[in-house]
C-alpha cells in the first residue's frame, strides 16, 4: 500500500499545477493519479495529421497542434493565468477576427456576409495550443510522482490516513494512502464516480452533483487546411448558424503552422450519440462549403471531439444539460471526518472563473495555499 503525504486525484491542468505549486513549496511527498492514459484532462489537442497529439511531458517544439478543449484566455481579466504563461515562457497571440463574418439566420435562408467585430479585450491563444501549457508544467515535475491510467474508484477515511482505491484498465486494483486529498476532477464527476466511505455530507454531495461540468455537453469539430483561404476572401473565419450542425465557428489557424477552422456543435448530446463521426464530419464539411466556399469541403484532416461521450468528463446528467459557467460550490466539507482532509481544486471550484482555464489555475492555487496552512498548523509544535 504506497503512501504519500498528499494525493492529487486528476491529472488535468488543476492537478498538474497543484503538483507544481507543492514542489515549489518544497513538498515533494505527493502522488498524482490520472484516469486517462495521458495527462491534460479537458485540455486535448489534434496534430496536423488529424491524430490526437499525445503529451510527452517535455516542452514541445511543434506548434502545429489545435485545441479540442478550451482554447482562449484573457490576460487583462486573468492576470494569474497570464503570469503563469509568462513564467513558463510560452508564446501567445490574438485570436484572428479581422474580416467579415458569415451568418445563417435560419435553416431556410442562404448564408450572408456581415460586418465582423473585434473582441475587447482580445481573446488570446497559446502557440502550440493549450497542450503547450500542459507540456511546460509537466516538464518541471518529478515523473515518478505522476501515475496515469489509474482511475480512482473510492476513498475511505481510516483515521490518520485516507485510503484511495484505483483500478487499472485490466481490472488490477491498487490502494494508496495519503493524509490529504486534492480532488482535481469536476465536482459532479467526483460525486458520481467516486465512492466515499463514510459518505460526504448530504448538502455537499447535492451541491457537487448539481454543478455543471464545463465542456461536458460540448462537441467540437476541427478542420485543417494548408492555407487560410477564407482570409483572401475578406472573411474572418467567424460564423454563426441557425442551420447547423455547427452553431458557432472560429478561425483556429496556428501562426507558422496549418490553417484551421473549428466549430461548436449546436446539436444536443443525446442526438449526437446516435450519429456516427463519419456522417457528422460529412455534414460539417458541407456546412463549411456553404459558408466559406467549395475549398472548405476539402480539409487535409478533420476530427470531432465529443466531450459528452468522454466518461472522464461527462455523466448521464450532462446529456441533457446546457453549457454554462455556474457558481462554484463549496470545495471542502464544513464539518465531520472529511473536514480538512479533502479539497476540490478543479476549475469548477474557482470563485472567479469557474469552468475556465484560468479557473483551474485559481482553484489549484487556493487549494494548495489552504492545504499548506493546514499542514503547517498541524505540524507546528
Amino acid at each position: 500500500m504506497p503512501d504519500a503525504r498528499i494525493a492529487i486525484v486528476g491529472g488535468g491542468l488543476s492537478g498538474l499545477y497543484a503538483a507544481l505549486l507543492l514542489e515549489q513549496r518544497g513538498i515533494k511527498d505527493y502522488l498524482l493519479l490520472e484516469a486517462r492514459e495521458t495527462f491534460g484532462g479537458r485540455i486535448a489537442s489534434v496534430a496536423s495529421t488529424g491524430q490526437m497529439a499525445q503529451e510527452t511531458g517535455l516542452p514541445s517544439d511543434g506548434i502545429d497542434r489545435f485545441d479540442l478543449g478550451p482554447t482562449w484566455f484573457w490576460p487583462v481579466y486573468q492576470p494569474q493565468m497570464d503570469k503563469l504563461v509568462r513564467d513558463l515562457d510560452l508564446a501567445y497571440f490574438e485570436q484572428h477576427e479581422t474580416g467579415d463574418m458569415v451568418v445563417e439566420l435560419s435553416p431556410q435562408e442562404p448564408p450572408a456576409r456581415t460586418r465582423g467585430y473585434l473582441s475587447a479585450p482580445s481573446s488570446m491563444r497559446l502557440v502550440g495550443g493549450m497542450g503547450a501549457l500542459i507540456d511546460a508544467i509537466r516538464s518541471k515535475l518529478e515523473p515518478t510522482r505522476l501515475i496515469a491510467a489509474q482511475p480512482v474508484k473510492w476513498l475511505h477515511h481510516s483515521g490518520p490516513h485516507i485510503e484511495i482505491g484505483t483500478e487499472t484498465a485490466h481490472g488490477q486494483p491498487t490502494t494508496y494512502r495519503a493524509a490529504h486529498v486534492l480532488l482535481a476532477l469536476p465536482p459532479r464527476l467526483a460525486a458520481v464516480t467516486l465512492r466515499f466511505s463514510p459518505a460526504l455530507p448530504d448538502t455537499l454531495m447535492h451541491d457537487w452533483r448539481n454543478t455543471a461540468t464545463w465542456m461536458a455537453t460540448h462537441a467540437k469539430y476541427v478542420a485543417l487546411y494548408d492555407t487560410p483561404f477564407w482570409r483572401e476572401q475578406g472573411l474572418s473565419g467567424e460564423a454563426r448558424s441557425a442551420r447547423g450542425p455547427l452553431g458557432e465557428i472560429h478561425d483556429a489557424s496556428m501562426p507558422g503552422g496549418h490553417a484551421a477552422l473549428f466549430g461548436f456543435f449546436a446539436i444536443p448530446a443525446r442526438v449526437r450519440r446516435n450519429v456516427s463521426d463519419d456522417v457528422m464530419r460529412a455534414h460539417c464539411r458541407t456546412q463549411f462549403a456553404r459558408l466559406f466556399g467549395p475549398q472548405a469541403a476539402m480539409p487535409v484532416a478533420d476530427v470531432i471531439k465529443d466531450w459528452a461521450s468522454d466518461p472522464y468528463t461527462a455523466t448521464v446528467a450532462d446529456q441533457d444539460g446546457t453549457a454554462q459557467h455556474g457558481a462554484a460550490p463549496a470545495a471542502v466539507a464544513a464539518s465531520g471526518v472529511w473536514h480538512g482532509r479533502i479539497t476540490g481544486i478543479a476549475s469548477e471550484w474557482s470563485p472567479q472563473f469557474p469552468g475556465y482555464v484560468a479557473g483551474a489555475i485559481e482553484a489549484a492555487a487556493i487549494g494548495v495555499q489552504t492545504l499548506a496552512e493546514h499542514i503547517a498548523f498541524r505540524t507546528t509544535p
